[in-house]
């Protein structure tokens, strides 16, 4: 599959252009490895963007998706909102990641 266009971090450029697909072969084609809790919260960040607007910060998502943000990062083992976001075909979060 050949993806869409992607920024300097990896980042699709065109939002719309994101699919589950594209954003798997996003994750393999960076080695990252995603199950089904990782692709389930990778869904909930998108409804989240769809209905506020924003994507949210580590503590307001882990609350959002009734999980302790503990057990986020120990899933992603990495600042998780990052991504989250970028295999989730949002834009990069801001602040604390």
């Amino acid at each position: 599959m050949e993806l869409p266009e992607r920024d300097g971090d990896g980042y699709l450029t065109d939002m719309s252009a994101w699919t589950p697909e594209i954003g798997s072969a996003m994750a393999e084609a960076d080695s990252y490895k995603l199950d089904e809790v990782k692709w389930a919260q990778i869904i909930k960040a998108r409804e989240f963007f769809d209905e506020f607007g924003s994507v949210p910060p580590i503590r307001k998502f882990a609350k959002y998706i009734g999980e302790e943000q503990n057990n986020v990062f120990k899933l992603w083992m990495t600042g998780p909102m990052k991504p989250i976001t970028k295999y989730g075909g949002l834009p990069k979060p801001t602040g604390c990641v």
